[in-house]
């Protein structure tokens, strides 16, 4: 299943509006009082107290919903009661039945956030308001309000997770409920909830309700093919009928020879899984093998160890094909030990084998928690499958904090919704699971993100690895740090865990509107001096003194860094702002300084334009030395200012510059190389070698003598040939050190030719 783009979360929150369209002929029945005492039925392990606050809740919830009808012709109250049914099974508590009472009144019927707390309590009122939708709140584009009505849905379950119970219950009875709707609301409905709502179910580990969605979705957006699969199984169930029996007689008969007491079910796959093993391995109906299966179940942890035995003495194991998730749970909590047998008619079966607790936590995940917390002999379980998906919740919270973009935020959701997952360790054993496809950068900020924004190099099993490594289960994986690293925006194109993603992005936008301000201030003191003045100081803490706010009010900005960012980066020009903060200096009697403005100045016949900006090498993302001249220290240099792009940095003689140059003559800037650089710089030469055995490391030996580095080698895709064109990036300290490396390589007998490349 592909990672859904934001076109398939349209309509993510809003289709049920359509169901309560009253038919001409809908006729007011009994059934919501029928379904009322059906759900009190469940409610058998709730106090009476809290009974009668559901009770409550029921009425309000009827009298909210007086009127409406669904499709069907059903008075509209039959889906609350229907959905506080589904979280009953889950034994939530009564706020949590209420809230599903009440989850559609803030949203259709006009009752306030105010009335709810009144009436019923904040905590109950919080869970119906996190399943409202924004409908009320304007935005830019219909897209945009969906992942905003998504992104406070996940943020509301991120603070209480019965949100999201909630809510999937919801879906589950509304995908139950569809036969009413227009075909093409059905398919749409089912791609949303197969893209988003079964992921999310599978990643809190309700495993059931995620395999009833991916069914009922399945059957919506593919009929014929979901009949067609249908009828294929019961053909199959029928023709292995016998060979399912003759396989329990025989796991029963073992287990009792054995004396381990132990349940023993049969299991079918789902058509949709069935389906989709067809589609990602290419199979047939026929070639699917291990349509069937069996659970067993046992009392205590040690006896699904000794049933593995038991079994593995009755059949023969497949190779490879064991998986121990007791002592490796999953990541939502999931556990079980899986085997796969060749049965006596050389079939594969697989068991899955684990405790009455397990069993819980694997078909209800997260909602175990409130189904076991009262009973010792499940609450290890349930309180591991709370733990982990409130780890889960918790990176939600963390990514909003380092995304305000609500499609973004979105988008690095998704990436963690997918299932499968790897398991690696740390140097000190301990366990983490990230998604399939992982690598070290994923694994640091999994730690922690100082981690992740220190990390240089990493090792896997004691062995140093390339940081884009994917990483696989059983890894050991230890990470190099140096505190002066910084995330490497190369590391997008890789890392595949939404809180890797979403914190790489937060740092190097930060990194970079600091880097600009830095830039800015410069230009703007520099632009000023050619003025004759020099910056006035920065504001105190916490306040803005009369000339700056003169000065905002006139720019449009709201803070003196917003400026300074926006000079820049290119989108104010420095020189034009110098005026108007001159002008309004003049106006507060500060007089231009003789001194400063001949510091400010550059010669008798050039303006005193934006002064002189210098280059050191420690600008960072606001300043770009261009890729088609790559300029060295020792270089004729000029700047361009891009409106929004930041400084880039071309030589004087770069024909791309100078055509930048005819076409935008205001955004040049003067610039030059500050008297000692702070790092090395990178040019690339060209050279014509004659072709020969160990050529390569003979260049490579000449480049390191001259004490330079090869950063990249280009051989191009020519056939070999007596002769050949080499192409190096090189990184030198400036033009005299590239002149040194050049003359050392002209010393090789091999090298026939060596020039600078320019554009």
């Amino acid at each position: 299943m592909g990672i859904p783009t934001i076109e398939t979360v349209k309509e993510a929150l809003t289709f049920k509006a359509s169901w309560r369209r009253p038919p001409a002929d809908a006729v007011p029945t009994d059934a919501a009082a029928a379904s009322f005492d059906a759900l009190t039925n469940k409610l058998d392990y709730l106090d009476p107290a809290d009974i009668r606050r559901v009770r409550d809740a029921y009425r309000f919830a009827d009298e909210a919903h007086l009127g409406q009808f669904r499709v069907s012709g059903e008075p509209y109250i039959t889906h609350p009661i229907a959905v506080a049914g589904l979280c009953a099974e889950w034994k939530l508590d009564a706020q949590a039945i209420m809230a599903a009472l009440m989850h559609d009144a803030m949203e259709d019927c006009g009752i306030t956030k105010a009335e709810l707390i009144e009436r019923f309590g904040a905590p109950t009122a919080e869970l119906v308001d996190g399943l409202t939708k924004l409908d009320k709140l304007q935005f830019s584009t219909r897209e945009e309000s969906q992942a905003e009505s998504f992104r406070k849905m996940l943020l509301a379950m991120a603070r209480d997770v019965r949100v999201i119970l909630i809510k999937l219950a919801d879906r589950l009875h509304n995908m139950r409920t569809m036969e009413a709707m227009a075909a093409d609301k059905r398919a749409r409905i089912a791609r949303e909830t197969l893209d988003i709502y079964a992921p999310i179910a599978h990643r809190l580990g309700l495993n059931q309700t995620y395999r009833q969605l991916q069914e009922l979705s399945f059957q919506h957006l593919s009929p014929w093919r979901h009949t067609t699969l249908s009828k294929a199984l019961l053909k199959a169930r029928g023709n292995r009928r016998d060979v399912v029996e003759r396989i329990q007689r025989d796991v029963e008969k073992s287990f009792a020879q054995a004396k381990l007491k132990v349940q023993v079910f049969g299991r079918e796959k789902t058509l949709f899984s069935i389906y989709r093993k067809m589609l990602e391995k290419h199979l047939s109906f026929a070639q699917v093998s291990d349509i069937f299966g069996f659970r067993i179940v046992v009392s205590t942890l040690p006896e699904c160890y000794l049933a593995l035995g038991v079994l593995h003495q009755l059949y023969k194991p497949l190779p490879g094909r064991f998986k121990d998730y007791i002592a490796i749970p999953k990541a939502n909590g999931y556990q079980s030990l899986h085997t796969t047998l060749v049965s006596p008619l050389g079939t594969a079966v697989e068991f899955q084998i684990r405790t009455e607790p397990m069993h819980a936590v694997a078909e209800k995940g997260i909602a175990a928690h409130w189904m076991y917390k009262t009973k010792h002999s499940g609450q290890t379980n349930a309180q591991e499958a709370q733990r982990l998906g409130a780890m889960w919740l918790q990176s939600l919270i963390d990514i909003q904090d380092e995304t305000r973009d609500a499609t973004e935020f979105l988008e690095h959701v998704k990436i963690d919704l997918f299932p499968d997952a790897v398991y690696v360790f740390t140097p000190k054993s301990k366990i983490l699971a990230l998604p399939r496809g992982a690598t070290p950068v994923d694994f640091a900020y999994a730690i922690h993100s100082d981690v992740g924004d220190h990390c240089v190099a990493a090792k896997i099993n004691g062995e140093p690895v390339a940081l884009r490594t994917e990483l696989r289960s059983g890894d050991v994986v230890d990470i190099v740090i140096a505190p002066g690293a910084r995330p490497n925006p190369g590391w997008l194109n890789f890392v595949r865990t939404g809180r890797a993603r979403s914190k790489i992005r937060h740092h190097l936008k930060t990194m970079e509107q600091e880097e600009s301000q830095d830039l800015g201030s410069k230009m703007l003191a520099q632009a000023l001096r050619a003025e004759g003045m020099e910056m006035p100081p920065d504001d105190a803490a916490g306040t803005i003194s009369p000339l700056w706010a003169s000065m905002l009010r006139w720019s449009g900005n709201r803070t003196r860094d917003e400026l300074l960012t926006d000079i820049g980066v290119g989108r104010k020009i420095a020189s034009i702002v110098a005026k108007r903060l001159s002008r309004l200096l003049t106006e507060r009697g500060v007089r231009p300084d003789a001194v400063t403005l001949t510091l400010g100045r550059y010669g008798a016949d050039e303006a005193p334009s934006q002064g002189m900006v210098l280059i050191d090498g420690s600008e960072g993302a606001s300043v770009q030395l261009a890729t088609c001249c790559r300029p060295i220290p020792g270089d004729s240099i000029l700047g361009y200012l891009g409106r929004g792009e930041g400084l880039q940095i071309h030589t004087a003689e770069c024909s791309v510059g100078k055509r930048l140059l005819g076409r935008d003559s205001e955004g040049w800037l003067k610039v030059d190389w500050a008297e000692q650089p702070t790092r090395s710089f990178e040019t690339g030469v060209s050279l014509l070698l004659r072709n020969g055995k160990g050529i390569l490391a003979e260049v490579a030996t000449s480049v390191a003598a001259a004490e330079a580095d090869i950063t990249h080698i280009d051989m191009g895709e020519q056939a070999a040939a007596e002769l050949a064109e080499l192409k190096l990036l090189l990184a030198v300290r400036d033009r005299l050190h590239l002149a040194d490396v050049i003359r050392t390589l002209k010393r090789s007998p091999a090298v026939l030719r060596i020039n600078r490349i320019k554009p």
